[in-house]
């Protein structure tokens, strides 16, 4: 399995989603997410963290509320966001880093 770390090096855009199966806000997003990958392809990759099975990266990361979306590329943190949303400004956001 890939360490978080390494994946946010890569020069490709990557969207981070720490949840937790417990949260409802997060239930909303995963159609969300499935849909933007679709739509999107290979332009960005999509990474899930599950908070309550990744408790050290979840605090190294200061994740304090879930979901909160990171958007990340060549290790630099670009965007982050607690809080469902929707496909629509998800993308308006993803956009600005392609």
């Amino acid at each position: 399995m890939e360490k978080l770390s390494d994946i946010i090096q890569s020069s490709q855009l990557t969207l981070v989603d720490f949840y937790a199966t417990w949260c409802g806000p997060c239930r909303m997003m995963h159609p969300v997410l499935e849909q933007l990958k679709k739509e999107l392809g290979d332009s960005i990759r999509i990474v899930k963290v599950d908070v309550d099975k990744n408790e050290a990266v979840a605090m190294q990361m200061r994740i304090q509320s879930v979901p909160t979306l990171m958007i990340f590329k060549e290790g630099e943190m670009k965007w982050r966001q607690s809080g469902a949303m929707p496909s629509s400004e998800l993308k308006r956001v993803i956009a600005q880093f392609q």
